[in-house]
């Protein structure tokens, strides 16, 4: 690994400039550097963080994707990672024309990088210096603790999904337009969900009442809504009083939980284990914007560098060779999913949009086909519009506001369903649903969305630490929750139980023995098109031993 040549920095200075005069924002500070196929085997593992704490798992990883490339090789033109300065990674055999299309669509990832407000808590950081930091005291501990880092590592990892991403979001200072107040969290966050605990579609029409109140009344629109609450919960006032008194922030972080009021970790002895800890916890929370940005991520890179290599005098003599290349990365494929192409094309989409004046009430009641497309405002805005969606939206606020049927009649858009042909013995696809909210369940289906755990401290007792899981129509995978478990149970230092809900087929369960169905709620499973049933269940991990238990 190696920094690019003077002459490659010369272009990706110039891909600046212009880039810059079209209205992308970002620092001037970045490394560029040439990697071998090798390299890119060994970084991938590490989320292309050269200094990132070594860990078993890397390893495997390393030899697992060593024998893909072997089968089927694979050059990626470029990889970028969000620290500061930005650092990206280049295959070592990119001709210079090529280089200018990956520099276009590498400074736009920065410029998201750099301005979307999810990633806020990493603009001031520079992660490659704190990886090397974490890096060096994790071997220290190695030397010192031998295997157990270990141990601690891979117990921390099996929860670093359910690190309070959003709870260190609103903790830094936002802009005074998108920061909720106090009594705000504590009614959506605490009232209605620990308290009251209405069902989700209560949780979503309060949302929805909320967000309304706020577009109509604007400054004044807490304490109309606020009104509205003190009728139908009279009790609310005097616990949000009571809440604000105590001053005690709601912990939701497993992790952070764990490391403050684990008996097993307040021992002097095992003090050192909440340093690992802290490290895999820091690590996941960096890392979390990327997860949920990468429809809207690589949509806005495949974007920018469309519109600005078409006008870039340096690629005179090379169209075909770009068309080619920037048919496989922005290709929409009418089974599966392809964020480059889908984000690309639905930024183009909402620029036009815009332009038209479309993203407006007006236009969404016209119901006549020939009115909606003769409806041109000729606003111009469009591209202020787009800049304000890279900085204000993540992958599921992206696709659930703005996609809608015209776009999928526009790029002929569908789910695909599947059945075996009997006699032909193979799989067949078919078009199963053209509807847009069809489409985007499809989608929204298939983005990150780790589970909701709470920590119940009214039923922990003597030592045992209970959690809840806040059932979103998805099961926990069962595979994953006794090993899990497991960690929990040793990083708590005693009894772990899960609250969760299970998908169960059929009607009795050798596990469970007989019990009343008329408690459990039965539902169509889409997939295999059975009946199952949705019931209660309580996972007890004690002594290293997981039973299971129909509540």
């Amino acid at each position: 690994m190696e920094l690019i040549s003077q002459h490659t920095k010369e272009i990706m200075e110039g891909c600046k400039k212009r880039a810059r005069e079209a209205g992308l924002r970002f620092q001037n500070e970045t490394l560029e550097y040439i990697v071998t196929n090798k390299d890119l085997l060994e970084l991938g593992p590490k989320n292309m963080i050269p200094t990132l704490y070594d860990y078993w798992v890397h390893d495997v990883e390393v030899l697992k994707d060593k024998g893909k490339y072997e089968l089927y090789p694979n050059n990626p033109y470029e990889t970028v990672i969000n620290t500061k300065p930005a650092m990206s990674f280049y295959n070592d055999n990119n001709p210079d024309w090529l280089n200018v299309m990956i520099f276009y669509h590498v400074i736009a990832h920065i410029d998201l990088f750099q301005n979307n407000l999810l990633f806020k808590h990493t603009w001031g950081e520079d992660f490659a210096g704190q990886a090397l930091s974490d890096k060096r005291t994790i071997a220290m501990l190695r030397s010192e603790k031998g295997r157990w880092v270990d141990y601690v590592i891979e117990f921390t990892r099996g929860i670093d999904n359910l690190v309070g991403f959003f709870e260190e979001l609103s903790g830094l200072n936002l802009p005074d337009e998108i920061r909720s107040s106090r009594k705000v969290d504590y009614y959506f966050d605490v009232f209605l969900q620990n308290i009251i605990k209405v069902s989700l579609n209560e949780y979503h029409k309060e949302i929805d009442r909320y967000n309304e109140t706020l577009d109509q009344y604007g400054q004044v629109s807490e304490p109309v809504f606020f009104s509205q609450v003190a009728k139908k919960y009279p009790e609310f006032e005097a616990l949000f009083e009571k809440q604000k008194k105590n001053g005690k922030p709601v912990k939701k972080d497993l992790i952070k939980f764990i490391e403050e009021h684990s008996p097993f970790l307040q021992k002097e002895e095992n003090k050192w284990m909440k340093t690992v800890m802290e490290i895999v916890r820091n690590t996941s929370v960096y890392f979390q914007p990327q997860i949920r940005t990468k429809i809207i991520n690589e949509g806005w890179a495949s974007y920018w560098h469309e519109r600005l290599f078409l006008n870039d005098d340096r690629i005179r003599g090379h169209e075909v060779s770009y068309a080619q290349v920037n048919a496989k990365v922005t290709a929409l494929p009418m089974v599966g999913l392809n964020p480059y192409a889908l984000g690309m094309r639905l930024f183009s989409y909402l620029e036009e949009m815009a332009d038209k004046g479309r993203i407006t009430y007006e236009f969404q009641k016209l119901q006549n086909a020939k009115s909606r497309t003769d409806f041109d405002r000729k606003t111009g805005k469009g591209l202020d519009f787009i800049f304000s969606v890279r900085e204000n939206f993540s992958d599921f606020t992206f696709l659930n506001t703005f996609l809608d049927q015209d776009f999928l009649d526009r790029y002929k858009l569908f789910v695909a369903g599947r059945r075996l042909d009997g006699l032909k013995g193979v799989w067949e696809y078919y078009i199963k649903s053209k509807k847009v909210s069809h489409y985007k369940e499809m989608l929204l289906e298939s983005l990150y969305h780790p589970p909701c755990i709470e920590i119940d401290e009214s039923k922990s007792s003597e030592g045992t630490l209970y959690l809840t899981h806040r059932f979103e129509g998805k099961p926990l995978v069962r595979e994953y929750i006794e090993n899990t478990m497991l960690g929990i149970e040793y990083l708590w230092g005693g009894p772990v139980k899960l609250e969760t809900t299970d998908l169960q087929e059929g009607k009795e369960d050798s596990d469970l023995g007989a019990y009343s169905y008329l408690t459990h709620v039965y539902v169509t499973d889409e997939d295999s098109g059975k009946r199952v049933q949705l019931i209660r269940t309580l996972y007890t991990m004690a002594g290293r031993k997981l039973t299971r238990t129909v509540l």
